[in-house]
C-alpha cells in the first residue's frame, strides 16, 4: 500500500510538472503577441528583434515538454483521465507554438512598415485585435489550471469577435489600396499581421475545445461561430 502511495505521488508530482511547462510556455506566447504587437505599433525594430529571438526559447519549451510527456507515458503508463491530461497538454503545447510563429511573423513585418508610410488608425486596431487574443489566451489558460468547461466556452464565442475586427480591417485595406496605389505595399504587409492574428484566435479557441473536453470528457457539440467572411468565394452555379 505504502509503495502503491509513494507511486501515486511520484506521478501527481509529474502531472504538476508537466502543466507547469504549459502555463510557463503560455505566460511566453502572451508576452510575444503583445510585445509583437507593441513593436509595430512603435515601429521598433530592435523590440521587435527581440521577439522573433524569443521564439526559439518557445520552440525549445515545446520540445522540453513533449520530451517530459513521452516519458511520463513510458514510465508511468497513465490511464483515463491522467492520460487525457498529458495528450491535452501535448495539444495545447502544439497550439501554443503555432501562435509563437504568428507573433514571430508579426514581429518580421515590423522591419518593413518601418520604412514605409503608416495606414492612418490601422496600428492602434491591430494593437487592439492582438489584446483580444491575447484576453482569450489568458483565459484559456486559466479555464485549463480550474478545468472551467463554461470559461472555455466564453473563448469559443469571444473569437467571433476577432473575425469581425479582422473583417473591418480587410474593407479598410482594400480602400486605402484602391484610393492609393502608393499604400498597396504597407497594406498588404498590415493584411497578412491581421490574418496571422485571426489565426492565432483561431488557434485559442482550438485550445479551449480542448479544455472543454479535458474537463468533461467530449468535445463541444455545436459548431464554432466564425464571423470571418473574407474567406468566403461565390460558387458558380
Amino acid at each position: 500500500m505504502q509503495e502503491k502511495q509513494h507511486i501515486a505521488s511520484a506521478f501527481d508530482r509529474d502531472l504538476e510538472s508537466i502543466q507547469a511547462l504549459i502555463l510557463k510556455m503560455g505566460g511566453m506566447v502572451e508576452a510575444a503577441i503583445l510585445d509583437g504587437a507593441q513593436s509595430l505599433a512603435d515601429r521598433d525594430v530592435e523590440a521587435a528583434e527581440k521577439v522573433r529571438r524569443g521564439d526559439k526559447a518557445i520552440d525549445a519549451l515545446e520540445e522540453q515538454l513533449n520530451e517530459e510527456a513521452a516519458r511520463v507515458i513510458a514510465i508511468r503508463a497513465p490511464v483515463s483521465r491522467d492520460l487525457r491530461v498529458i495528450l491535452s497538454v501535448l495539444r495545447l503545447a502544439a497550439s501554443l507554438e503555432r501562435i509563437g510563429d504568428y507573433a514571430k511573423n508579426m514581429a518580421k513585418r515590423t522591419s518593413v512598415l518601418a520604412e514605409l508610410h503608416p495606414i492612418e488608425g490601422s496600428d492602434a486596431a491591430l494593437k487592439r485585435m492582438a489584446r483580444e487574443v491575447q484576453n482569450m489566451l489568458r483565459d484559456t489558460l486559466d479555464a485549463f489550471v480550474n478545468r472551467d468547461p463554461g470559461l472555455a466556452h466564453e473563448v469559443l464565442l469571444r473569437d467571433q469577435e476577432v473575425d469581425q475586427m479582422y473583417n473591418a480591417l480587410f474593407r479598410e485595406f482594400l480602400t486605402h489600396m484602391m484610393e492609393d496605389p502608393r499604400a498597396i505595399t504597407a497594406c498588404m504587409h498590415l493584411h497578412f499581421i491581421a490574418k496571422n492574428i485571426e489565426r492565432m484566435g483561431d488557434l485559442v479557441t482550438n485550445m479551449a475545445e480542448q479544455v472543454i473536453y479535458l474537463a468533461t470528457g467530449k468535445m463541444p457539440d455545436e459548431d464554432r461561430p466564425k464571423g470571418d467572411t473574407t474567406a468566403y468565394v461565390a460558387q458558380p452555379e
